[in-house]
């Protein structure tokens, strides 16, 4: 079981790598414009536009961390972590707008005419801004997975795709100064755009499988296994399980049938124990509530209280 102390160390280790990525975010921005300025590449421009994107986004994805630490209330009894999905749906639908502006913005150029210039300079502060990113967005995922953090984890997929459209970008700029033909930074542009707008319909997949508390088949098939285990061991059955994320933690319910006779208070003990042996083997932090039925009947008894 999570400690107090541990949930706080947790707390601090997100909210650092969200400061971090902020700030990194903020940093990427001034670097690309300023090799989009020196350059007018279409490439660039794409990935300075991801980069603005990336800023709302984490901003965002910030305040959404900070209030998924707030305890349930009387209007929240579940708490507030369920905003992490709010929270990537809005990554993800970022992500799709960053990729139809960069769309947009390549072919324009392209049939406006292609200007490029200073692209040695340009291709350095990309280059520089990948390395960056690229281990920015890793840290992030790892952390993230490792907290149990679906903001965090979303987070740094959009700046590995940050990272990748940087690759892209850089991609066309060295064939558009090897072959010296312009068209390629376009071409990049419009690639770069596929990749993320792929990226974004991702997160936005995971949003809505969340807010619609699409069941995990990983959950349910561990959730299996450890409930066979657990009532085989004490000549108990179960039925009616039912689980579902909220962000941070699962959330299992399911009803266990007793044999007649055996009291309430033994019942309440065995069932206790089933309930911790769940929460400390499923693998994830969980909330187990089991209702206490009789084997024999059960559904009788069902129809007779109802009437």
């Amino acid at each position: 079981m999570e400690t107090a102390v541990s949930s706080e160390a947790d707390r601090r280790a997100l909210a650092f790598a969200m400061t971090l990525s902020l700030a990194i975010g903020i940093l990427m921005f001034v670097m690309k414009m300023t090799a989009y300025l020196m350059t007018g590449s279409s490439a660039i421009l794409s990935d300075a536009a991801e980069s603005v994107v990336h800023v709302a986004a984490v901003s965002f994805a910030f305040y959404s961390l900070k209030l998924s630490f707030k305890p349930a209330d009387e209007s929240h009894l579940y708490g507030h972590a369920k905003i992490s999905f709010f929270s990537a749906g809005f990554e993800g639908g970022m992500i799709i707008v960053a990729a139809l502006y960069i769309f947009y913005e390549a072919i324009h150029k392209w049939l406006a005419g292609l200007v490029l210039q200073n692209l040695g300079f340009g291709a350095t502060l990309t280059a520089g801004a990948t390395i960056i990113n690229g281990a920015l967005g890793a840290y992030l995922i790892w952390i993230g997975r490792r907290k149990k953090s679906l903001i965090l984890e979303a987070n740094g997929t959009h700046v590995l795709t940050d990272c990748w459209t940087s690759l892209g970008v850089l991609l066309g700029l060295g064939l558009t100064l090897v072959t010296h033909w312009l068209p390629w930074d376009p071409i990049t542009g419009v690639l770069v755009a596929s990749n993320i707008l792929f990226s974004g319909i991702g997160l936005l997949r995971t949003s809505a499988s969340g807010l619609m508390d699409r069941a995990d088949e990983d959950v349910q098939r561990r959730l299996v296994e450890i409930l066979d285990r657990e009532t085989a061991a004490r000549g108990l059955g179960y039925h009616d399980l039912r689980h579902r994320s909220v962000g941070d933690a699962t959330w299992v319910e399911l009803h266990l049938l007793f044999p007649n006779g055996i009291s309430l208070r033994e019942a309440h003990r065995t069932a206790t124990e089933i309930e911790i042996a769940v929460e400390g083997s499923l693998g994830t932090r969980a909330h187990v509530s089991s209702h206490l039925e009789p084997r024999e009947d059960h559904n009788r008894e069902h129809e007779e209280v109802r009437g």
